[in-house]
Order: structure tokens, then sequence, then C-alpha cells
């Protein structure tokens, strides 16, 4: 019988909690209140995370920044995003990278996810090409880097500029290269949930010393080196004491990297025994993924119609955590309230297929389950393999 009607939970003990945090955590704190200054041109504790957080991804040059979407939203100012530029994102994403372009003044240009990686399908970025298209924005969704090789070689001869949103893909890698390699900027956040964190906080990753500079200046409310006020801007610095919670927390990543990999094998093994379940697939390139989330959609007619919001609430009554995917952009209030282009949602659902299933059909495992052991992972299996087993279907057979 299933927990959520009264039988037995298949787990009572709670998985890996998130964040994760000892007393090295605390010293590191402790260490930049013992500066005197707390403000990042006070402290060495921001500038020695942004280098290490380049070196950890083989960039020229790191920049901290508030959060993940204050680092999207420089990156569009630092290549000049003016009103009425257009932005290829991909319809599925985290809304943040749409509304980025949108509080710039640009127009996001939606294209659907390839059905594999759910990450952008660099066979949709032509015909989303107008005049006015200024940059794309490739998404490494949960953790699995973006056709970069294809999307690079689509951008480089139209000059469209490629902005990688890694908020998921801290450390990941793309052909055994960091995603500082790949000659583009990229933006991050150590939001709470991510697998760095600081609770809040983000970053960018700089491909030359000219965009560093650039970068600088306008999250230092448009000062240059001397002081002195260049540009209109905003202030995007972060503490002394989130610089010294990140170094801490970036130094544990490889370690916990390598645990993810090792039992996201174990999981998407599972996960793909069950029928009705298909896991995300991953293309050989990416040779590292950090797995900020495992990611499956359920086959509605294998499953002849069972819902995904039921089958997540029956996992959590199971002792299991299991949340739906994001909808798909287009089918987000928030999208509508800025500037959008021409197409209906209607429309752009017709033409994102892979991204309505992802948002109407998609599940999430997040990170920390796998930072636990074969228990852990076993259990997730037992938990959905049973609820799938238990629930009534709707009978529907669609999505």
């Amino acid at each position: 019988m299933l927990a959520m009607n009264g039988g037995p939970k298949v787990r009572t003990t709670p998985f890996p909690h998130w964040p994760q945090f000892d007393d090295l955590d605390r010293a590191a704190v402790g260490r930049a209140l013992d500066q005197g200054s707390w403000w990042r041109f006070g402290g060495k504790e921001v500038s020695s995370f942004e280098q290490e957080f380049a070196e950890f991804h083989h960039a020229p040059a790191a920049l901290a920044v508030t959060n993940g979407s204050h680092a999207l939203e420089l990156a569009l100012e630092i290549i000049g995003l003016r009103p009425g530029d257009e932005v290829i994102v991909p319809a599925y994403t985290f809304i943040a990278t749409a509304t980025a372009v949108q509080r710039r003044g640009g127009i996001p240009v939606l294209v659907d996810v390839d059905p594999v990686t759910y990450c952008m399908d660099p066979e949709e970025l032509e015909a989303a090409t107008t005049e006015r298209t200024r940059a794309v924005i490739p998404v490494h969704i949960g953790g699995h880097v973006a056709d970069m090789d294809a999307i690079n070689a689509w951008a480089e001869p139209r000059g469209i500029t490629v902005i990688q949103d890694a908020a998921q893909a801290h450390g990941a890698m793309w052909r055994d290269q960091g995603l500082g390699a790949l000659g583009s900027m990229a933006t991050f956040s150590f939001q709470e949930t991510k697998v760095v964190t600081a609770g809040e906080g983000g970053a960018l990753l700089l491909p030359n010393e000219e965009s560093y500079e650039i970068a600088h200046m306008r999250h230092n409310c448009g000062r240059a080196r001397d002081l002195s006020l260049r540009t209109a801007s905003s202030n995007f610095r972060i503490s002394e004491m989130t610089g010294a919670l990140l170094r801490v927390q970036l130094g544990r990543l490889a370690a916990q990297t390598e645990r993810r990999e090792r039992q996201y094998e174990r999981l998407a093994a599972g996960l793909a025994g069950i029928p009705g379940v298909v896991p995300q697939g991953r293309d050989e390139r990416c040779t590292v993924n950090p797995h900020y989330m495992t990611m499956f959609i359920l086959d509605p007619e294998e499953l002849d119609g069972l819902d995904r919001d039921t089958v997540s609430g029956a996992l959590f009554a199971e002792g299991i955590p299991a949340f739906g995917c994001n909808r798909a952009i287009h089918r987000t209030e928030a999208f509508w309230t800025a500037r959008t282009g021409p197409e209906p949602a209607e429309d752009l659902a017709r033409r994102c297929p892979n991204a309505e299933k992802l948002g109407s059909r998609g599940l999430m495992i997040p990170h920390q389950v796998l930072l636990g052991g074969d228990q852990e992972i076993d259990d997730v299996v037992e938990g959905l393999t049973k609820v799938l087993a238990e629930l009534p279907r709707t009978g529907s057979g669609h999505a």
C-alpha cells in the first residue's frame, strides 16, 4: 500500500542534508570577520575566491557577483545589449535565463531542447535567427554541458555572442576542458540549492583581460580602477564573508562531484529499468557532470497518462524527494509580463515539443541524494517503482 494511503514508507531516514558545512566553514567566516573590513576591497577573500574559481574552470579570469541572475544581466550589459536586440534561449530552463534578457531591454527568442540531453538543440538556431539576433545563451541543464562545439561553430561566423548559463554546472567539463576554456563568458549561481553555495551569490567566467576589466568596472557602480565613475551601472559586489565561505565550498566540489558521478551511474541504471521512466541522456563529450539534478521524464503512453504531480506527491509521502521540472518558459506568467516576440504560447508549444514534455512530464531528484550510499540510491529506485506500480491510471494515455 502506498504511504499516502496509510502504508509503510520506503524510506524513513533523511537523505544527506544540504548545504554541508563544518568547522572549516566556521573558520573561514571568522577569518573574514577578523580582517576588520568586510567589503571586497578591504580584504582578500573575494579576490582569492575569484582566482581559485577561475583556475578550477580553466578560465583566464572570474568575477564574483551578488547572484546568478545578476551574473546573466551583467554579461548582457558587457556585450552592449540594446533594447529590441534578440537573444536566443532554450524554451526549457529556469525563468531567469529569459528574464535577464528582458530586464536589459532585449527580446528572448525561444528554441527547443534536445530530447536526450535536455540542453539547447543547435539544429533549431538558424530558424530562430534574424538581423536583430545579438547573442545566444545555451544552458547546461542539470549539470550536462550543451553542445558547445555546434553552438560555437554556428555563432562565430555570424558574429553572435555566446553566453553560457552554467548556474547548474559548477565544475562541468566539455572534452576534458573547463567551461572557462570554451572561449565565452559563463555565468554561475551560488544560491542555496547549488552544488557550490553561500546561500546566495554568483560569478562570471571571463574569456580575456579586456572583458574582465569591463565586468569589474560595471559590477562596482561603474568605477574604473582609479575609482573614477566611467559608466552608469550598479553594485553587484559580494561581501568578504560570502567569498570566504565560497572558498571552502569550492574546495569540496571535486570530491563531491566524483561521488555524484559514481552514484549517478547506479541511479540512472535503476531508473532506466523502470517501465515508463526515461532518464536524461548524456553526450560523451560532456566528460564531467556535477549532476545538480537527476532528471527524467514519465512516458505518458507507457504510464497511461499518469499525472506527474501525483507521482511527485506520492514519492514525497514515501520519503523520496522528487520535484516536478520547471514549466517551459512560455508556460509561465512571468515570461509574458515583459517584452516577447510575436508568437503566442500555443505556437511556441508546437515549435518546442521537447520543452513542453519536460515541463509537464519531467521530474528531478536533487544532487544531495547522490552524496549518500548505495542504500539511498536503491531507495529512490524502490520508491519510484512502488509508486508507478500502485498509483491508479487516468486512462488518457496523453501528456
